[in-house]
């Protein structure tokens, strides 16, 4: 019998009309022939009045207190959606997530889930009732209640999917629903661009992207769930039968859509290491240290060194500012360098399945900034995403920027075209998984925590060319012009960083096929003399590109800590750094590439 996981957040429960409502949802899936496993968040403001509620007693609450007290908001909810459904004529129970047995690790308030047994939950679904399981919770392997974190309870449902899809006891037919205000995933943020597009199919790694690119519909770790273990995934409102948007394994039409959405993250804060040492070694202890505050690092950018000398620049969610300051300012006293920051920085990006296989969208992107008078503080490129650091004042005017130049808010394949507005169709056409991402779903069965790092490959790329520009001038059309210019020669590029000081001062480094790396440096060095006297241009022809793929990149601190750790150990040094949500890539000399990849092959248990 398949079986679908509904998941209602705040507003879905925050009145007895809306848990009612969502009862008659649960029951209805359960009467068109499926087993229903709800999960559900606290109701309305509640958990904000429980914070308040600390408040009132201490500034300084302890973390295990505060998980006991805000895990209570889901227990009330649970209850009261049980009653509802009794009260509608179908028997339902009711479990907290200790109940239930979602077993996490002991960092209260961020917990990661490290198994679940599904026993309790298939005997109740298998005696008929409707299951009502309360998301954002777990307990620990000393029995401590913990919480999730930010978007808890979505990664709470999307797990129980998983571990309900790979079940022996079951068939392996799960759909997982998630119920909000919004009724889908739309091409970027429609409060801000009102023109924005409701997509009826996005892939995991797409909206992996835009998740942790700012879109805030569903949180990233549970998009690395529904990857893992396969679950597709439907984003709906609570408050339609409007059809929402699928999030699916990857398909061959995806490829045609160059940019599906955009998304910012407003409030980021960027840290500057000014002069680290240029040697091995340096990147994994810094990363290390903050990886052991549990910081998870977003954009990290390291640029090509001089005289010795490198800028590491990183950013940060705006609250982790103060902890990462204290950690980073003691590492750099040892190193000689200087922590330089900025608090008011926002991230702009761009995503899009397509931008494997077309070119120009770097060009086309940065040109739409520069008409916006958008100056760039940082940039960094994955194969599906770009992302660029502007000043917060320019955040909103950067997304529209570039959602117009994309013709975001257009019909196209995956949103309004295609034949068939219902998003039910692309459910119906969902192929078999290719052998990689079976290979994914085989790997995370293995794995000793649902929630470990997941490395699915590691690639060396030694076709690449290296041309960087030290000491650019500011302004906001100086990047735009060369990536023109470029891309007017007929030129890919392909790895794309940047990186600004305070003094307004830029190095961009970007990397090109060998075979057109002479045509390439010809045209920087003409711009560069254009830009100003100080300007210096260089090439590197020997350079390997490394890359790390799998699922949660950014987000598992301990990814970046294990691959710099591991090439530090044989004294490999990195000379460029860039991230993604599904890649992380560093470059190192040409020389020493095929000894890195064994390396990391090795460090990520890769055969």
């Amino acid at each position: 019998m398949p079986l679908v996981v509904q998941k209602f957040g705040g507003t879905s429960v925050a009145t007895a009309e809306r848990i009612r409502a969502a009862a008659r949802r649960a029951i209805r899936a359960k009467k068109a022939g499926a087993q229903v496993l709800v999960v559900v968040s606290a109701r309305g403001d509640t958990t904000d009045e429980l914070i308040e509620l600390a408040r009132e007693i201490t500034d300084k609450p302890a973390a295990r207190e505060m998980d006991m007290l805000l895990s209570t908001g889901e227990q009330i909810s649970i209850a009261l959606m049980a009653m509802a459904i009794e009260s509608l004529g179908e028997p339902a129970v009711s479990f907290t997530g200790a109940q239930v047995g979602i077993v996490t690790d002991s960092t209260h308030g961020k917990a990661r889930i490290k198994s679940i047994s599904t026993k309790r939950m298939r005997k109740a679904l298998e005696g008929g009732a409707i299951v009502i399981v309360a998301g954002f919770q777990g307990i620990d392997e000393d029995f401590n209640i913990t919480t999730l974190g930010r978007g808890g309870s979505d990664t709470t449902a999307v797990a129980l999917a998983a571990v309900m899809k790979h079940d022996p006891e079951g068939d392996g037919d799960v759909d997982c629903e998630i119920y909000t205000d919004v009724d889908g995933v739309y091409t970027t943020d429609p409060r801000i661009v009102p023109d924005a597009r409701k997509m009826d199919a996005i892939s995991y790694d797409e909206m992996l992207e835009l998740a942790s690119a700012g879109a805030g519909v569903m949180h990233s770790r549970s998009i690395e769930f529904a990857k893992k273990f396969d679950v597709p995934v439907m984003v709906r409102s609570s408050f339609s039968d409007t059809e929402g948007t699928w999030i699916l394994p990857e398909e061959e039409w995806m490829k045609d859509v160059v940019v599906c959405g955009a998304a910012m993250v407003k409030d980021e804060a960027r840290v500057t290491l000014q002069g680290v040492p240029d040697e091995p070694g340096i990147s994994h202890r810094i990363f290390s240290a903050i990886a052991e505050a549990n910081i998870a690092v977003d954009m990290i950018v390291q640029n090509v060194g001089s005289a010795g000398r490198a800028n590491i620049s990183f950013t940060v969610p705006h609250g982790e500012l103060p902890a990462t300051l204290k950690v980073v300012e003691s590492l750099a006293q040892t190193m000689g360098a200087k922590v330089e920051h900025e608090a008011d920085v926002s991230k702009v990006s761009i995503v899009g399945t397509g931008m494997r296989t077309h070119t120009g969208v770097a060009e086309r992107m940065f040109a739409a900034l520069a008409e916006a008078g958008v100056n760039l503080k940082t940039i960094t490129t994955g194969d599906i995403k770009i992302s660029v650091l502007v000043d917060k004042e320019d955040g909103i005017k950067a997304l529209r920027a570039v959602h117009q130049a994309f013709q975001l808010e257009q019909p196209r394949p995956g949103a309004g075209q295609n034949g068939s507005t219902k998003a039910s169709a692309f459910r119906a056409r969902t192929k078999p998984l290719p052998e990689s991402s079976r290979d994914i779903v085989s790997v995370s069965q293995n794995l000793a925590s649902m929630e470990d790092i997941l490395v699915s490959d590691v690639l060396l790329d030694s076709d690449q060319g290296r041309i960087t520009l030290f000491d650019l001038p500011n302004g906001p059309s100086g990047v735009s012009k060369i990536f023109q210019s470029i891309a007017a020669a007929g030129i890919v590029v392909d790895m794309i960083v940047l990186s600004r000081d305070n003094q307004g001062k830029a190095n961009l480094s970007f990397s090109v096929p060998k075979t057109d790396l002479d045509r390439g440096l010809k045209i920087a060095q003409q711009l560069g003399r254009e830009a100003g006297a100080t300007v210096r241009v260089a090439a590197d022809a020997e350079i390997a590109r490394l890359i790390v793929i799998g699922v949660g990149m950014r987000t598992h601190t301990g990814v970046a800590r294990r691959m710099f750790g591991a090439l530090a150990a044989k004294h490999i040094n990195i000379a460029m750094i860039n991230t993604s949500e599904v890649r992380l890539s560093v470059v190192v000399e040409g020389k020493q590439g095929t000894a890195a990849l064994t390396l990391l092959k090795a460090a990520f248990q890769i055969p």
